[in-house]
């Protein structure tokens, strides 16, 4: 079992009651996605609570008539399935860290520089984030927090979200390469000319424009045209 004394509350209020255990922080968040990990390798205490830090244990019968079950496993894995558990303080630092990079990627990928019309680098979003003292809300998705972080940029870099639409035109013979490139994008138009070329139309997020065209260039070996038609 895990030692209480680095144990963290599960908890989970059910039909206006209120149920507590004592669990491994790291290891109850796995066995809530799925892995297959042993009750009692992820609990501390073999007893519910309704208030741990006053020592309150929940009586059998209100667990039995919640849970549906006497069963205290089955109550501990419901309890941790459903229920919150407590994030320790080195969790919550690595779930910040791991969003943080998830709104650079964004940034990265949607965005461009005002002035110049391409993506900033990575380390310059990163760098600028830190200069303008961003923090990252881990009860926030990446994508909830991209806006946010953008105005706090603003000041300090030119930049902007821009959407773009990309014609290509693809001999016949680079067609069968090309075509599945541009379908993992927003695909506009789709037009078969009368000498076998496609011409294909996609909208993508500028900052991936290189990206797109350096792909579609190799798989074509540069037998391509490609040009911007439209911006948003």
């Amino acid at each position: 079992m895990v030692d209480v004394d680095k144990a963290v509350l599960a908890r989970l209020d059910r039909h206006g009651q209120h149920f507590e255990i004592l669990v491994d922080c790291d290891k109850a968040l796995e066995f809530r996605k799925g892995k297959n990990i042993g009750i009692w390798d992820i609990v501390a205490v073999d007893e519910v609570f309704k208030d741990v830090k006053k020592g309150l244990k929940a009586s059998v019968n209100d667990i039995a008539k919640i849970f549906g079950t006497g069963n205290v496993e089955e109550v501990f894995k419901k309890i941790i399935k459903e229920g919150q558990v407590q994030l320790t303080a080195s969790h919550l630092a690595k779930e910040r860290e791991e969003k943080r990079k998830q709104i650079i990627n964004i940034i990265h990928k949607n965005a461009i520089d005002s002035k110049t019309g391409f993506p900033h680098p990575p380390a310059r979003i990163e760098a600028a984030m830190e200069e303008a003292k961003v923090k990252i809300d881990e009860n926030k998705t990446a994508e909830e927090q991209v806006e946010d972080v953008l105005k706090r940029l603003r000041p300090i870099i030119p930049i902007k979200f821009e959407m773009r639409e990309i014609q290509a035109i693809v001999p016949s013979q680079h067609s069968a390469k090309a075509f599945p490139i541009a379908k993992r994008h927003k695909l506009i138009s789709e037009d078969w000319m009368n000498d076998g070329s496609l011409k294909i139309v996609v909208e993508i997020p500028a900052g991936i424009q290189e990206e797109l065209f350096s792909e579609l260039n190799k798989a074509t070996h540069g037998e391509i045209d490609l040009k911007v038609i439209r911006t948003r």
